[in-house]
């Protein structure tokens, strides 16, 4: 009996409308009796495994249908997108039921049924099975596909379920009528479901892809795609071709790329980076064979015949490979076989050279052409984009670099350690720190935060280590290097262009002056976490006074205190990465949590202190730290 119908929608493709009866939801009609017309049915699990079994169910019971190669490409094409959209969009299980309808002249008719009725179908995201916050709108081209392919498609809404169907017609299409010129136009615009999903392969034959349908070469151009756009190394995109062409393009592949140089120097040779066969055991002759013999093209991007194509095995040999593996041909070259050489151009710009090629005498298909320059093109972006990340993150690791000292001081009877890790990947934060030598048996040390990240942090730190020096090394006292450094980050604030504003940063600043008995500490804060002392016997206490943060008001004196560090005492500074540490709505310093973990650590050498508080800092919340961490440990011996 049909289901009652919230609302149903029925389009057709360019042929005659027919509007029939809305079809069952499968997921609560009973089996047809055995005489009624061919029926399969499965449930499919909401998550990213969800396309690839209901392609290989489709085309499962297709086959055992004998249907056309073309409709089994048709229905899993489209069920595949359905089936994506479901997961995606509606979070829940999926049943698919295929059968055939005889009233309508044995067509295929295909539910797909989602448990979510609330939630509106649309066209999946560009990125697959998942949502991103920043992927980029496509929406309703899903629908769009139904409706160019399928004889009849429809939308049913109920309390519980919502099913999208279609018809396809058992025979064939025309691939000369206009319905398949649109679906040319149309495809070369979408993005299909058959990105590789967890532990799913893609499932094209090793052979002719450039000729099984424009359905299989767009999943092949929308993998590839994906998963070399995702690449900031230019070896692994290389890697990640040549093993996505074979065998699903070619037997094997090769990929060189072009050395940058500058201006005046003589180009340097392409380096063969990366070279696969379907045969493992033909990849190292092959890569000997091809070191000898780089492609020399124009940059044309375009696929052209490649004559030294090296010989291997044809398909339904054995997996063990040739005995003899590739041999020469001309000039050195391999010989044997077909191949085709595609210049990797970007911007206007060569960024290397792509060669693939099948075993045998088989020349490849213009098809075959056509899709190896598409992918040759997506190959070029992403080694483009490969190379622009690598050249940006090498300029911002070296600038980084220099806002760090390359070494702290080392000082007579004083041990010291310094724990440093900025959020992220990044080489240096918005923390900083410094130890050096301001005299004659004097040395200063510093720890400071500045306020905000990115490029403007780095900026900030750029400026103040230097100053810090220079005003140390000239002789000022602690509360007079504060004082003067707070006065020259407002100048610099007021002489900025394009509104840069206030630099704003916490600074602890201290002098250290060894003497028998110890070492003389003078020391202040800046709208910095108070430093700790750690006497042996346990006790913990803190030293300095609070004061304003540098960059905030002009006219500020800063003052300074002084004491002693006696052997055995222990001074640790740190950031407010350690102190405001998050786990849940507790920081790690509530409760006095910092100066207890210290008091801990009484007899510890410098190192065991800074190890013990940095693994207690990590161990206070299961996630990763989310702010810049940085601590000094101070230890009179």
């Amino acid at each position: 009996m049909p289901y009652a119908v919230r609302s149903a929608t029925v389009r057709t493709s360019p042929k005659p409308r027919t509007d029939g009866p809305v079809p069952r939801n499968p997921a609560r009609s009973p089996d047809p009796p055995s005489s009624g017309p061919p029926t399969a049915r499965t449930s499919l699990p909401g998550d990213a495994r969800a396309p690839s079994a209901a392609r290989r169910f489709v085309r499962g019971v297709l086959a055992g249908w004998n249907a056309h190669a073309a409709v089994t490409d048709d229905a899993t094409l489209l069920v595949s997108e359905l089936v994506t959209n479901a997961v995606v969009h509606a979070g829940t299980s999926v049943d698919l039921e295929c059968r055939l309808d005889p009233a309508r002249g044995g067509s295929l008719v295909v539910e797909v049924t989602d448990h979510h009725p609330a939630r509106e179908f649309r066209a999946r995201p560009r990125q697959g099975c998942g949502d991103r916050a920043d992927a980029p709108a496509h929406g309703g081209q899903g629908l769009r596909l139904v409706a160019e392919l399928a004889e009849t498609w429809g939308t049913a809404y109920r309390r519980t379920d919502k099913t999208v169907w279609f018809h396809l017609p058992t025979s064939p299409r025309d691939p000369t009528g206009p319905s398949y010129a649109v679906d040319h136009t149309l495809l070369g615009d979408l993005r299909v479901a058959e990105i590789l999903a967890p532990g799913t392969p893609c499932e094209p034959p090793a052979r002719g892809l450039g000729d099984s349908g424009p359905h299989r070469a767009l999943s092949f151009l929308a993998e590839a795609s994906e998963l070399l756009s995702g690449q900031f190394d230019e070896d692994t995109v290389a890697s990640l071709a040549t093993q996505l062409a074979v065998p699903r393009l070619a037997d094997w592949c090769a990929v060189w790329l072009d050395a940058e140089s500058t201006p005046g120097d003589l180009r340097p040779a392409p380096r063969l980076s990366r070279v696969w066969h379907a045969h493992e055991s033909c990849v190292e002759p092959l890569r000997l064979a091809l070191q000898r013999t780089p492609p020399a093209l124009a940059p044309a991007g375009r696929a052209v015949p490649w004559p030294h194509a090296p010989d291997g095995p044809s398909d339904g040999s054995s997996s063990d490979g040739p005995s003899d593996g590739p041999s020469e041909g001309p000039a050195g070259g391999p010989a044997g076989g077909s191949a085709l050489a595609c210049r990797l151009v970007a911007g206007g710009r060569g960024v290397g050279t792509l060669l693939l090629g099948r075993s045998g005498p088989t020349a490849m298909s213009g098809d075959v052409v056509t899709l190896t320059e598409d992918f040759a093109r997506r190959l070029a972006l992403a080694l483009a984009s490969a190379r622009k990340y690598t050249r940006q993150a090498t300029i911002s690791r070296i600038l980084q670099r220099g806002l760090l000292p390359r070494r702290v001081a080392e000082i007579p009877g004083l041990d010291k350690a310094v724990v440093y890790e900025p959020r992220g990947d990044t080489a240096a934060g918005g923390d900083f720190y410094d130890v050096f030598a301001a005299g004659r048996d004097r040395w200063c040390f510093a720890l400071g935060d500045v306020c905000g990240s990115g490029p403007e942090a780095a900026v900030t730190t750029g400026l103040v280590r230097p100053w810090l020096r220079l005003l140390g090394k000239e002789g000022y006292g602690v509360g007079d290097v504060l004082t003067r450094l707070n006065r020259m980050l407002g100048e610099e604030a007021a002489e900025a262009e394009n509104g840069a504003g206030p630099r704003f940063l916490s600074l602890l600043y201290g002098e250290l002056v060894p003497h028998r008995e110890g070492v003389r500490c003078t020391l202040a804060s800046a709208g910095h976490p108070l430093p700790l002392l750690l006497r042996p016997d346990g006790s913990v206490r803190s030293v300095a006074a609070p004061q304003m943060l540098l960059g905030v008001v002009d006219d500020v004196a800063y003052v300074s205190q002084s004491f002693d560090l006696a052997h055995g005492d222990t001074l640790l500074c740190v950031t407010d990465g350690v102190t405001e540490r998050k786990a849940g709505n507790r920081l790690f310093d509530d409760g006095d949590g910092l100066a207890t973990a210290l008091a801990g650590c009484a007899g510890l050498t410098a190192e065991g202190v800074a190890g013990r508080i940095r693994r207690a800092v990590h161990g206070f919340a299961p996630t990763p730290p989310d702010d810049d961490l940085a601590l000094l440990v101070l230890r009179a011996e």
